[in-house]
């Protein structure tokens, strides 16, 4: 095993391997790209690497995210669970922690705490918001990262840097209006976005300077762009600026219901967290429940029509509905 890192020290030196060894990532999203940089990361070594998902592993996700198979499918596992025992099983050595929960205002701070580094691989911009904040309040490199169709997008977010945030290239840049769940996507891009931020991430934890630059690539036109955004940094951003407020820090209380893009599903998450027994609600609801499917995490079923997975914390996804209304009520009406 002594040579396990053997060709990688040959390139970064046994002082930045022992960087690596020696540090803490946090992956946030396990979906095409998060699935893609966890298994380089863990390839690589990196001592501690926190994976955070609120989903499960369905069929359509075979096509693109790479560390699920047909079983973890069938059996609704979360997606964060299902890595961890496909990375495990490729280096022992790493520490794997595993977050099953959505990621917001309430949770960020703590989920982040002792980081080196985030990478993001989520796929909202009001998680990436509430992150950047975040990043920038404790002063953690955050590097963004997107992929949809065969467009790729990075930009590390450094805080100690004098460059734009995230909030600020949001607020200059053209807005994506296309999906993966309306223009497709194809997975060479994945790996592209993957690469560029595992290598940032890399080079953060060896000391090696990493340029605030917007990095863009069409993977199938062959079409690459590199940009200095500098003069994109806005003074009075809320987020980085002189008078920065971290806006999205200060989120609202409420539940919130989301219409899944692409999807026909409301994601249900409540204000408050719960600690759901679903053994026991699997029992109370039998004669009301079709085509249940259970594990320690999550129950999937049948209900008035409707495919319902429930999430011990609360957190559900109703799927054939896109009214979230229709949703709340069906919710309510299991759950209260």
């Amino acid at each position: 095993m002594k040579d396990r890192y053997r060709k990688q020290e040959l390139f970064i030196g046994k002082d930045g391997q022992a960087q690596v060894e020696n540090s803490k990532i946090v992956l946030i999203g396990m979906g095409a790209l998060g699935s893609a940089s966890a298994e380089m990361l863990v390839r690589a070594g990196i001592g501690e690497l926190m994976l955070i998902d609120r989903d499960y592993v369905e069929f359509h996700n075979l096509q693109r995210q790479q560390l699920y198979t047909e079983q973890d499918a069938a059996a609704y596992l979360p997606k964060a669970s299902a890595a961890r025992e496909r990375l495990q099983a490729i280096n022992h050595q790493v520490t794997l922690h595993t977050v099953i929960e959505n990621v917001d205002h309430h949770n960020i701070e703590h989920l982040i705490e002792g980081a080196d580094v985030i990478v993001d691989a989520t796929d909202n911009f009001e998680t990436r918001l509430i992150v950047n904040d975040a990043a920038l309040k404790h002063n953690i490199p955050y590097l963004y990262g997107a992929c949809v169709g065969s467009y790729g997008i990075t930009y590390p977010v450094l805080a100690d840097k004098d460059s734009p945030c995230l909030h600020c290239l949001l607020e200059q840049l053209p807005q994506q209006s296309e999906t993966c769940d309306t223009a497709g996507i194809i997975s060479p891009i994945v790996q592209w976005v993957a690469a560029m931020q595992v290598t940032q991430a890399l080079r953060i934890l060896c000391g090696q300077e990493v340029k605030a630059e917007l990095c863009a690539f069409d993977i199938w036109t062959g079409d690459y762009t590199r940009m200095d955004v500098n003069s994109l940094r806005n003074a009075s951003c809320s987020s980085c600026g002189t008078n920065a407020e971290l806006p999205f820090l200060n989120g609202s209380s409420q539940t919130r219901l989301d219409v899944l893009c692409g999807r026909e599903a409301v994601h249900i998450r409540p204000s408050a967290k719960k600690s759901l027994d679903l053994p026991a609600l699997s029992e109370e609801w039998a004669t009301a429940l079709d085509q249940v499917t259970a594990n320690k995490y999550l129950l999937a079923f049948q209900y008035k029509g409707h495919r319902i997975v429930l999430f011990a914390d609360g957190r559900a996804i109703i799927h054939g509905v896109a009214d979230i209304s229709r949703a709340r009520s069906l919710y309510d009406s299991l759950v209260g």
